[in-house]
């Protein structure tokens, strides 16, 4: 299936409208995030693979067609337009897993106007959500840069193919594992779990539960502690670790998921290691974000790994980015929106890094002379040329995340510059000037 219709109607009607008046050449659509939200210092481009796959297989299948004449009218010369419409354009964009900032194009679309116009709603809706979470999920590593985070988010993101979504972004960002299994299967990632509260629970005894599961999983004990009484539950937790050494296996970590978590986890840690179990982990779930993390960490609290769920896996402080994908340049004549506080800049556009700040300018300038661009092409004729790898995703990330300047790393952080070329400012002045003379006369 061709999912074509994973749109606005508002983008049939206008690629319609196109097609019926033979508006039919290259445009080009920057996608770009206006303002950061609050407190982040910077953004982890993600959601690029999902969209080059969308655009490779972008068609509208029979049943679509049939529904758009029959439910939304509309008219057969645009139907058999649909019919025949793939995406033959081009992509240029910044590669999965690069540290990006406000107004910065994550994504150029270059093709026919009514292929780039069509494919819009579903270039934000995946590029807006992965990348705010790899941006959260980021900011959790920062938190604490010296313990493992696990995605436990599944169960509380909105809907199957978002919690995918979820734990290809947090893979990208460092996690280290994920709870959801499906996710661990197609995308290579590696599957963790412990238990729920109701399996300890359903035993006659706490211990009878850890029994029944280091019988059961020897490999991979992991016991959760604090279903009744936690410092009982870590005294449960060593009795069930002696067996396991006399049988020449081992405890492989206890899981806390509420309470005092920094108190808790310095009480289980002494309690450990005075009985020699010093190699057993200690993993914290329940309801953390970066701030907590940050909280635990300042306390001291000896925690080896963090399982974190609903606050990464719905980017809870900022759910929504401000993002927005717009027409620069069509029919090889570079345009701009003039509104008041949304007003956009003209024609393709490049990114360069230098050691000292980030500038936006035109495709066509040469660039600083220190400067990396940003954006790389990768899809060329409607066929992509990047393959997606979550391995060098991640490469890229800790490479950037290494390179930014501390201040910008903080969970409080300072601006990063990121200026504009004289061309570009010099080329939006006049756009602006041009199309306001043209709608006034």
């Amino acid at each position: 299936m061709g999912r074509a219709l994973l749109t606005d109607l508002y983008e049939l009607n206008m690629a319609s409208s196109y097609l019926r008046r033979g508006m039919t050449a290259p445009a080009t659509f920057s996608l770009f995030v206006r303002n950061l939200p609050e407190d982040w210092g910077f953004l982890v481009a993600c959601g690029l693979d999902r969209c080059l796959d969308f655009l490779e297989g972008f068609r509208f299948s029979d049943e679509d067609l049939a529904y758009l004449a029959n439910e939304q009218g509309y008219h057969e010369a645009t139907l058999e337009a649909f019919a025949n419409l793939r995406f033959t354009g081009s992509v240029r964009a910044v590669p999965e897993g690069r540290i990006v900032f406000a107004d910065e194009p994550l994504l150029e679309v270059t093709a026919p106007l009514p292929e780039a116009q069509l494919v819009e709603s579903y270039l934000l809706n995946q590029v807006t959500y992965q990348t705010a979470v790899a941006s959260k999920a980021a900011r959790c590593r920062l938190a604490a840069p010296d313990a493992s985070m696990v995605d436990f988010s599944f169960r509380r993101v909105h809907g199957g193919e978002a919690g995918v979504g979820v734990a290809r972004a947090t893979a990208i960002v460092g996690f280290t594992a994920t709870s959801n299994v499906e996710a661990a299967r197609t995308l290579g990632l590696r599957a963790t779990g412990t238990m729920a509260h109701s399996y300890v629970e359903a035993f006659p005894s706490e211990i009878e539960a850890f029994r029944a599961f280091a019988e059961d999983f020897p490999d991979r004990v992991v016991l959760l502690v604090d279903t009744y009484d936690t410092a009982h539950g870590v005294r449960n937790a060593i009795e069930v670790a002696g067996e396991l050494r006399r049988r020449g296996q081992r405890l492989t970590g206890i899981r806390l998921d509420s309470g005092d978590l920094a108190r808790l986890a310095i009480e289980a840690r002494r309690a450990l290691d005075e009985a020699g179990l010093e190699e057993v982990q200690i993993l914290a779930s329940g309801g953390l974000d970066e701030h907590e993390i940050a909280r635990l960490v300042s306390r001291g609290a000896p925690i080896d790994a963090y399982g974190v769920g609903t606050k990464v896996g719905v980017a809870e402080d900022a759910p929504a980015l401000d993002s927005v994908y717009k027409l620069v340049e069509y029919a090889s004549e570079p345009v701009c929106k003039l509104s008041r506080r949304k007003a956009t800049l003209p024609g393709p556009k490049q990114v360069w890094r230098t050691p000292r700040e980030d500038v936006i300018g035109l495709d066509s300038e040469e660039g600083p002379e220190e400067g990396e661009p940003l954006l790389v092409e990768v899809m060329k004729a409607g066929r992509r040329l990047d393959d997606g790898s979550i391995e060098a995703a991640a490469a890229r990330f800790a490479a950037d995340l290494d390179a930014l300047p501390h201040e910008v790393r903080s969970l409080r952080p300072a601006p990063y510059s990121v200026e504009r070329t004289p061309a570009l400012i010099q080329l939006a002045s006049e756009v602006a000037e041009r199309m306001r003379a043209r709608e006034l006369a």
